[in-house]
């Protein structure tokens, strides 16, 4: 997907091109600029079944997450921090833990965000990248950290309808049933890396 040069796979969100002004390749990562309109990166091709591995730090107070399934259709207001799918898809959270305003486990780096906290969880210290996986099979899906599998759950599952009954999202009936779609990284405003980014179809 991203071998340390090359873009050619990914583009701006709702654009047909790279968004330069809000991304740049520098010493074979993916760097996210700072002090300008947000616009998150996605796949220009669609998955359903998938292993993603990746890579990534951030910088000192840093957001980000990984997305999946997501389907272009809603506006993005670049500028607010937030990634337009970000009520709709289930998020792999990346986040600073110690240094973020928001210190919830539940909201935390390796979450699925405001809904599972992960478990047996080691990070990083700032300024050293992570290495991530997140497999998604079906329904099952995982999230690993650094060698350890931290989160896994079934969409459409009851418990995560009691999870989803129970968050911010619950006014949302749309969230998390596209049954396929674009992976994203989202550019929150703060600084991160990507870097050796790799996905392999399931299906």
């Amino acid at each position: 997907m991203f071998d340390g040069k090359s873009t050619d796979k990914l583009r701006g969100y709702a654009m047909d091109k790279f968004p330069d002004s809000a991304w740049k390749v520098e010493d074979g990562a993916l760097v996210t600029l700072t002090g300008v309109p947000n616009i998150d990166l996605v796949t220009k091709d669609e998955f359903k079944n998938f292993e993603l591995a990746f890579e990534w730090k951030t910088s000192v107070g840093g957001n980000s997450g990984v997305f999946f399934h997501v389907r272009e259709n809603i506006k993005h207001e670049s500028g607010n921090g937030n990634s337009p799918n970000w009520l709709d898809n289930y998020e792999m959270q990346l986040l600073d833990d110690i240094n973020f305003g928001d210190k919830a486990p539940i909201r935390s780096a390796g979450s699925l965000y405001d809904l599972i906290i992960p478990a047996n969880k080691t990070l990083k210290p700032i300024g050293e990248y992570n290495e991530a996986r997140l497999i998604v099979n079906g329904n099952h899906v995982e999230h690993w950290l650094n060698g350890k599998k931290i989160v896994q759950y079934k969409m459409g599952s009851d418990e995560m309808k009691q999870l989803l009954a129970k968050s911010k999202f619950k006014e949302n009936p749309g969230y998390g049933t596209s049954p396929n779609g674009l992976i994203m990284f989202q550019h929150h405003g703060q600084q991160m890396w990507f870097r050796n980014i790799r996905v392999r179809k399931l299906d």
